[in-house]
């Protein structure tokens, strides 16, 4: 039998409660996540970019003079810096959104008091106004609202007329209606624990270059957090990935790497490897792949195969490097397992409610014949 809904509603507070405190916990959690990895990201990409100028590169950074590569490393040291901003921003424009909100509502509140005191002084002088007016004019207004009220009764019994019509319509068309039949048994009728699946992300926004544009999610509801939890990872790959392209770009216009290399081959490349969770053989957050690059000297000659190292910065290999934001991750790791839990029951109360909600319904609607 279907529990009171006062009960199961009672069920929901606390979880949501209970999913708040989680909340609270996962943002604490990505905020020390984050710093640790905008400062493991700076060291990762100085030690690939290290690696493919010594051994992948030698003789092309060889030939640069000492003030180009210092420039060069600079240059580098100036982009894991913006990266590792981009990181923290993550979390601290969400509290800059946070604070800005909490002022409008204050601000809000300012107004509509503001709107009261002037409303009630309004109050006042029509009141005054009222108490100036003699008995004749109140006799008029008095016959006027008797008129409209009339009026109104008038309108009550229209109403009630195309009600009994729609009544009579919708019995005409149930009575009109096929008779049932029978499921097929070929057909199979899929059940709610076959379409169950947590976390459910259909609110999870597209990311572009937009992606500091987030929406805020309630926080007691467990499909908001975690589609805000797979967002903030997908935001995550989009700085790697975007900070190894402007690192291979700067080391293009150094002539480190060839003129030519074709930059979809290169993403196509990566997102093959990023699509795999191990550790590729090699040097870390470095891709190694081979490509037919046209000469500038034969340009009529058939392009011939070249060895072509890039960064391609990976957050497996990162935090494997890193000992500290391992043990970062890991703690996400348990949040998160603390909030599919609760967001499993979460849904198992909701399902609980609409039909307990539907039951009151339909016995509110049945009558006997």
């Amino acid at each position: 039998m279907t529990r009171p809904i006062e009960r199961i509603e009672q069920d929901i507070i606390q979880l949501e409660k209970a999913i708040s405190a989680i909340a609270i916990q996962l943002k604490n959690a990505y905020e020390s996540y984050l710093s640790v990895l905008g400062k493991a990201v700076c060291q990762q990409l100085i030690l690939a970019s290290y690696h493919l100028c010594t051994q992948g590169y030698p003789e092309k950074f060889l030939k640069l003079s000492l003030n180009q590569r210092q420039k060069l490393q600079q240059a580098m040291r100036n982009l894991a810096k913006s990266a590792s901003q981009d990181m923290q921003a993550l979390i601290d424009d969400q509290q800059l959104e946070e604070e800005e909100e909490v002022d409008e509502d204050e601000h809000k509140e300012v107004e509509e008091v503001e709107k009261l005191e002037v409303e009630k002084e309004d109050l006042a002088e029509i009141v005054q106004e009222l108490d100036m007016e003699d008995d004749q004019d109140l006799v008029g207004i008095i016959q006027e609202l008797d008129m409209e009220d009339e009026d109104a009764q008038d309108l009550a019994e229209i109403a009630q007329e195309l009600e009994a019509e729609d009544d009579a319509q919708l019995t005409n068309n149930l009575s009109q209606a096929a008779p049932y039949t029978s499921i097929p048994p070929n057909v199979k009728i899929p059940s709610f624990s076959e379409n169950f699946s947590f976390p459910m992300l259909s609110l999870e926004p597209s990311l572009s270059k937009d992606w500091k544009k987030w929406f805020s999610p309630n926080t007691s509801n467990p499909m908001e957090l975690a589609a805000w939890q797979k967002n903030l990872e997908k935001a995550i790959s989009y700085i790697l990935k975007s900070l190894s392209r402007d690192g291979n770009r700067l080391l293009q216009k150094a002539n480190i790497l060839p003129q030519k290399l074709p930059e979809p081959i290169l993403e196509a490349a990566a997102a093959s490897v990023e699509a795999s969770t191990e550790m590729i053989p090699g040097p870390p957050n470095l891709l190694s792949l081979v490509v037919g690059i046209e000469s500038e000297e034969k340009q009529l000659d058939a392009p011939s195969l070249t060895q072509v190292m890039a960064l391609n910065l990976r957050l497996v290999e990162i935090e494997f490097a890193d000992v500290k934001l391992s043990s970062e991750r890991q703690q996400i790791r348990n949040i998160l397992n603390q909030l599919a839990k609760l967001g499993r029951e979460y849904q198992k109360k909701q399902r609980e409610r609409s039909v307990a909600t539907a039951e009151a319904a339909w016995r509110a609607s049945w009558y006997e014949d």
